[in-house]
């Protein structure tokens, strides 16, 4: 989960993707039509985030963002699945910017566990916001 998010904040591609099984899947849930996304698989994952660097979606305008991870539930269901609910806030130039929470699959696939499954859901964002646009600037 540390991965996913430090190397999501620093669009760190390789390592963001190397989160994912080959055919995981992250999707947002909750949110309104215009925020909602789902990419299904790494090579549909690598090129959203290439689209994050890419500087013509102009996606947010934050000189920093830091999700901060707080309380986690992991339930380990077989030798190799787990489900978790971990719950998150993100900060950046404006202070707390958006919270929600992930829902978690996670796949054992050699010795590291995977995200096969990520669920992003939306429970608040700042009046201000530099995310608001974010994910519509995203898309292809």
């Amino acid at each position: 989960m540390a991965k996913y998010t430090t190397s999501g904040d620093r669009l760190r591609i390789d390592d963001f993707v190397a989160c994912f099984t080959e055919d995981g899947v992250i999707e947002a849930e909750n949110v309104r039509p215009e925020q909602s996304f789902r990419y299904e698989g790494r090579a549909e994952i690598r090129v959203w985030q290439e689209r994050w660097l890419s500087g013509e979606a102009g996606t947010h305008g934050a000189t920093f963002v830091r999700h901060h991870l707080s309380t986690s539930r992991i339930d380990v269901t077989a030798p190799d699945i787990a489900r978790a609910r971990t719950y998150w806030v993100a900060w950046t130039d404006i202070g707390p910017d958006h919270a929600g929470y992930y829902l978690d699959r996670f796949r054992k696939v050699g010795e590291e566990w995977l995200i096969a499954h990520r669920r992003v859901r939306l429970d608040w964002e700042a009046d201000g916001s530099l995310f608001k646009a974010a994910i519509v600037n995203s898309r292809a």
